[in-house]
């Protein structure tokens, strides 16, 4: 984070145990307003448990969380996501039956009782999405890319100051990653700050301001893309010196 910059997400020994295993020990983590960071790391390192903390969908064994300021231990999903945290989930589940429009209308209603008022939200979104051209489907019939887009279209459907985004680019071809590439830069851009887990390295090291590296739960980096991509402790636990020195494999 830059000095000066205000801290939205401030978190402090952030813990979560599941029985024998420690999942997340002792993190600290800060994101500013307007950042986009970059959450990398193994598979098992801890990451959707973090997000799952962050959202409300865990409780914390330790730790404190504050996001606008405001402690968010015990609140639940909901009332979080009222303040302005949303999240997508690394497994898309949209409404099958509904179509894309209603899907992301139901989201809006978070921030627009009235249903008119949603509607016109939800249509909003699905342009800036670009599946405007598919509301009227049903949300069965749309591809893997188009349903992660979906997925996203309904986190930002409930207005969001902190955008959590977990793997929204899993699963999706080279000409996919980069369209999802432009349009969460084009998010970030907008005013919403973003909180990215991604495997795709190329996608989260152009993306990110910032990168914190999990390994086994524990924080082993943090720093800029640059910095972090070369930290021998990451490349042991993480991205391999075939990432660092391509040519050389």
């Amino acid at each position: 984070m830059e000095d000066g910059a205000l801290s939205l997400l401030e978190v402090r020994g952030l813990s979560k145990r599941f029985g024998g295993l420690l999942a997340v020990e002792g993190l600290d983590l800060t994101v500013a307003d307007g950042e986009m960071v970059g959450l990398i790391g193994p598979n098992g390192a801890g990451k959707t448990t973090v997000f799952n903390l962050l959202s409300g969908f865990l409780a914390p064994d330790a730790g404190e969380i504050r996001f606008r300021e405001r402690r968010l231990g015990g609140l639940k999903p909901h009332d979080i996501c009222r303040l302005g945290l949303a999240r997508t989930f690394q497994i898309v589940r949209p409404f099958a039956r509904l179509s894309v429009l209603d899907n992301v209308k139901v989201a809006a209603l978070a921030r627009h009782p009235a249903m008119a008022d949603a509607l016109a939200a939800a249509r909003a979104v699905l342009e800036r999405v670009a599946l405007v051209d598919r509301a009227s489907e049903l949300a069965s019939s749309l591809t893997l890319a188009d349903r992660k887009r979906l997925e996203l279209a309904r986190a930002l459907a409930t207005e969001p100051t902190l955008l959590l985004l977990d793997e929204v680019m899993a699963g999706l071809n080279a000409t996919e990653i980069e369209a999802m590439v432009r349009l969460i830069g084009a998010i970030n851009a907008g005013g919403i700050s973003v909180l990215l887990i991604e495997h795709n390295m190329r996608a989260v090291m152009s993306l990110s301001h910032r990168i914190i590296v999990l390994s086994f739960g524990e924080k082993i980096a943090e720093g800029t893309p640059r910095a972090v991509a070369t930290d021998r402790r990451v490349i042991e636990a993480y991205l391999g010196d075939e990432y660092v020195h391509p040519a050389a494999h």
